[in-house]
């Protein structure tokens, strides 16, 4: 790519860290299944690369992109995004910090900082993503080292001031840190915004096809990059080349994708919000949402996660889920196939008891790029059949 323009996204996802192979010519970026490289003498290496764990050219690759999709400097990619979250709090954290988190996260997330962290001596505080003033508040001057933000949030959907937030964070000498998984760089660019850190969960729509586990984080910060990257080098949680190949196979097709995530998603809200059987509707495109005017000035448009909790209660919801078709009763989201699941006992069990429990009527809908006729029908008839 010729570094003096400036490319579309779409251009971006395609082309960027993947030029041809200079060797042969090959399209498509290798699978680099190779553990060490040869040493052209002692210290010699070539192109940079002398063992996977430290860097691998397909893992390269994925990161590049990832940096130019999120308007980074710097990308690095991991075997899980719970691993590439705990990389980034061990390199900016000792024990004694705080960091302040998002009273509505991944359940994934809080269990990382409640059982892993805490023990480690990491204090959190949680506030909520909606409120900057109780965000304000919570932050710890001297202490605090990181804002975390899910925005959108999961599962209920909360949307945050990236760019309000920010300033709080950097006027007590702390980051902010955004987890783009639900949104992606298609949808919203955080650090454009002002955070100094997104973290993805490339499992989700980055791959798209719930074939991989992987993870990253992009940052503006060349020296925090290079910490980042040393860390992981130092830790070993790296994404595996064949991993690494399958998430870049999957941005190729983000945008195109994402436009019918968010098609469907929008009629499927519309098909949720008129039905008797439904209580309440967390989407950020819909005009009565608290922050449904901030998503719109800071995403594209309003992704493909959809909550909404069922009259009569628990076991209520359990049955739709229960009997729905064409969503899949799983776990995780952002695949090409839609997905349905209660948080409460799945996704979000660890936060049960907590302040960040969720509704135990809640269901969470990732929707897929299927007909969304068909969609709907399954709904409707998930939610009749009771």
């Amino acid at each position: 790519m010729d570094p003096s323009q400036s490319y579309g996204f779409e251009t971006l996802a395609i082309h960027a860290g993947q030029s041809a192979d200079p060797a042969n010519g090959a399209v498509m970026t290798p699978i680099y299944a190779t553990s060490t490289y040869k040493q052209d003498g002692v210290g010699g290496l070539r192109s940079g690369y002398e063992y996977s764990r430290t860097a691998n050219p397909t893992r390269r690759a994925l990161e590049d992109c990832l940096a130019a999709l999120e308007g980074g400097a710097r990308g690095v990619a991991f075997a899980s995004g719970m691993a590439a979250e705990d990389a980034f709090l061990r390199v900016i954290c000792s024990p004694g910090d705080h960091v302040v988190i998002p009273n509505d996260a991944y359940g994934g997330t809080y269990r990382l900082f409640n059982s892993v962290l805490k023990p480690w001596g990491l204090h959190h505080t949680p506030a909520s993503v909606h409120d900057t003033a109780a965000i304000a508040a919570a932050v710890q001057p001297g202490r605090t080292k990181a804002i975390w933000i899910e925005t959108p949030s999961n599962p209920l959907l909360g949307i945050a001031d990236i760019t309000t937030i920010a300033q709080v964070a950097h006027d007590s000498g702390a980051l902010l840190v955004v987890d783009n998984t639900f949104a992606t760089p298609y949808l919203q660019q955080p650090i454009a915004l002002g955070a100094d850190v997104v973290v993805h969960s490339t499992t989700k729509y980055a791959g798209g096809h719930s074939d991989v586990v992987g993870g990253a984080l992009v940052t503006m910060d060349d020296r925090l990059g290079a910490d980042l990257a040393t860390f992981q080098n130092s830790t070993g949680a790296t994404a595996g080349p064949f991993d690494a190949f399958l998430v870049l196979r999957g941005l190729k097709t983000l945008a195109v994708r994402m436009e019918r995530h968010c098609d469907n998603a929008e009629r499927v809200v519309a098909f949720l919000a008129a039905h008797a059987a439904v209580a309440e509707v967390f989407y950020p495109g819909l005009p009565q949402h608290p922050a449904h005017s901030l998503a719109a000035a800071q995403m594209k448009r309003f992704g493909a996660m959809v909550s909404f909790r069922v009259e009569g209660g628990h076991e209520a919801a359990l049955d739709v889920c229960n009997r729905a078709q064409l969503f899949t009763l799983a776990e995780s989201l952002g695949g090409v196939e839609s997905l349905i699941e209660l948080p409460a006992t799945m996704t979000h069990a660890s936060v049960a008891g907590s302040e960040l429990a969720v509704p135990d009527d809640l269901v969470r809908l990732s929707v897929g790029i299927e007909s969304a006729d068909d969609l709907i029908r399954d709904l409707q008839q998930a939610l009749e059949a009771r």
